[in-house]
């Protein structure tokens, strides 16, 4: 059995958004995954994390537990969880009670991230929810409501089965200050994603370890920061291609999602000079590493020294599959 590697005294760890490829189809997607989980966890990777998006024509893991019991199910020890679960869009009874089965499953394995984005737009947060009267302001309720169905009080009218009982490492999950916050105050472990919102990153570890309080879940801070890795035999081929997540970018800047698209050989001959210029702006973020194994090992090591990162959740959005598990494994070769 593989065991957990680190880099720079850190585990790394794996986000996965489930791309769907432009002429391909969530089939295939879903195949893609599994032979990257199963990749990752042979070369040492710690968790592999799947997050909930909907309306997104490029996204296929909607259904975000299904799919983790899936990966759980193909894979033989390393941790499997959400990254996140957008509690705002269900039930915590319905979570409780899906996290409950999963961990009766995998016991020992199942992680449990939790955002309070919708992971849409307000139509189809309005679809998923019939209401829009949860804005992510209750959400430090809807977290405690979560919790109590674990670990409920005596005489607790409704109950969560599969889900008493059990121990489910929970995440609080963010892009500004407000979840860090309540992170802390909880004393749960906090994942920023600054590969997102790299300018609130240093803001919002501050607050993280600041306001932290020891609970019986965790003693100290523990913070994970994602990172968006494209990583290539040269920086040539690596800077190529990044050229499909910057289209991602460019799309979703328009509000006009689309499938996730191939690489470009001449992106000025296609983007305007607002794209190109939010295209550059992207990849000039600390937590946006692309290139070549020494150019991402200084960068990541770069990130490390200035976040003081208690680990990294690293996605690496290429369209090629092969290029992608070459990605990891470069990244792994700078694990011991």
């Amino acid at each position: 059995m593989a065991t957990t590697k680190r880099f720079n005294g850190i585990p790394l760890s794996v986000l996965d958004l489930a791309p769907i490829n432009e002429g391909g189809n969530p089939t295939q997607t879903f195949k893609n995954s599994v032979q990257l989980a199963q990749y990752v966890e042979k070369l040492g990777f710690n968790r592999y994390w799947l997050a909930e998006h909907h309306n997104m024509p490029g996204v296929a893991s909607s259904a975000t537990s299904v799919l983790i019991g899936h990966i759980a199910g193909v894979t033989e020890h390393i941790r499997v969880g959400a990254g996140g679960v957008m509690l705002p869009n269900h039930a915590p009874l319905v979570i409780a009670e899906q996290f409950g089965t999963l961990e009766a499953l995998y016991p020992g394995r199942i992680d449990l991230g939790l955002g309070r984005a919708p992971g849409s737009d307000q139509a189809t947060a309005y679809a998923l929810r019939r209401t829009l009267q949860s804005t992510g302001e209750d959400f430090p309720q809807q977290v405690a409501e979560l919790r109590s169905y674990f670990h409920p009080e005596p005489g607790a009218r409704v109950r969560a089965f599969p889900g008493e009982g059990q121990d489910i490492p929970i995440w609080l999950l963010g892009s500004s200050g407000f979840s860090a916050q309540l992170a802390a105050q909880l004393g749960l472990p906090f994942s920023f994603a600054s590969h997102f919102a790299p300018a609130y990153a240093m803001q919002a570890l501050q607050l993280y370890h600041q306001n932290f309080r020891p609970s019986k879940d965790l003693q100290q801070p523990y913070a994970m920061m994602g990172v968006s890795i494209v990583a290539a035999d040269t920086d040539e081929r690596a800077h190529w291609l990044a050229t499909s997540l910057q289209q991602q970018f460019i799309s979703l800047g328009k509000g006009m999602p689309t499938q996730f698209k191939p690489p470009i050989d001449n992106p000025t001959a296609v983007w305007t000079p607002h794209e190109q210029a939010s295209a550059a702006k992207m990849i000039e973020s600390p937590a946006t590493i692309i290139g070549s194994p020494d150019t991402v090992k200084k960068k990541l090591e770069a990130f490390l020294n200035q976040t003081k990162a208690n680990e990294f959740i690293l996605s690496s959005p290429v369209y090629y599959q092969e290029d992608r598990l070459r990605s990891f494994e470069i990244i792994a070769e700078m694990m011991n």
